[in-house]
């Protein structure tokens, strides 16, 4: 599962990020100061993170150069040119001004893990499906099966996420990085056909349907 460090000592922010993450399939890890953010870190190595700077112990400024090798975006109050020049040259990848859209910051950690590939290992494999993502391949039971783009992009997700509940507004997220056209309507239907394709070589049922919520891939 591709995890997100929320490095953030306001806990009604934190509280709220945290929630959202989870609610798109996201692992969380939590920080409420630099210091205890360096220790959480030097355990466990999450796929990005989101840090404040105003922060207790270390700074938000004092931590980014230390933590390298892992796409950070800074939330921050400070909406000056300067701030943003100097952190997006210290090494952070991005940069938004509190109070920021959950929907905008959504979009953008799924544009840098696609970036940094975490969002696109080149082989995924769940129960008998085996995805060649650099060949744009599905293989089930030893049998080649044809997807479209759309199918393709919807499965990987899936399996880059399974056993997690994953929000139609999530699905189409990730998916319009590859296949921009694609509307909540039309994933309905893609997915249909995605369920029919699988049928014609399994008997098994890989994808269900989460009310009023979205998709997951049933576990093993």
């Amino acid at each position: 599962m591709t995890t997100i460090a929320v490095i953030e000592d306001d806990t009604y922010i934190g509280g709220l990020l945290e929630e959202t993450l989870t609610q798109e399939g996201y692992g969380v890890l939590r920080a409420y100061s630099g210091t205890e953010a360096l220790l959480l870190l030097e355990k466990r190595q999450p796929d990005l993170i989101l840090l404040d700077l105003m922060l207790p112990g270390l700074s938000g400024e004092e931590l980014l150069p230390r933590l390298k090798s892992i796409p950070i975006i800074v939330l921050s109050a400070k909406a000056g040119i300067d701030d943003k020049v100097k952190l997006l040259t210290e090494g952070a990848v991005d940069y938004m001004t509190k109070p920021f859209d959950i929907r905008e910051l959504l979009a953008r950690i799924a544009v840098h893990l696609r970036k940094t590939g975490q969002a696109n290992s080149s082989a995924l494999s769940h129960s008998d499906l085996h995805l060649n993502v650099s060949a744009q391949m599905l293989d089930v039971h030893g049998q080649a099966l044809h997807l479209t783009r759309t199918e393709f992009a919807i499965l990987k997700f899936l399996m880059q996420n399974p056993g997690q509940v994953i929000s139609k507004s999530a699905l189409l997220d990730r998916i319009s990085l590859e296949i921009p056209d694609c509307t909540e309507n039309s994933l309905k239907v893609h997915i249909s056909n995605l369920r029919k394709k699988l049928k014609t070589v399994s008997d098994r049922e890989y994808i269900e349907s989460v009310w009023g919520i979205g998709f997951r891939l049933l576990p093993e």
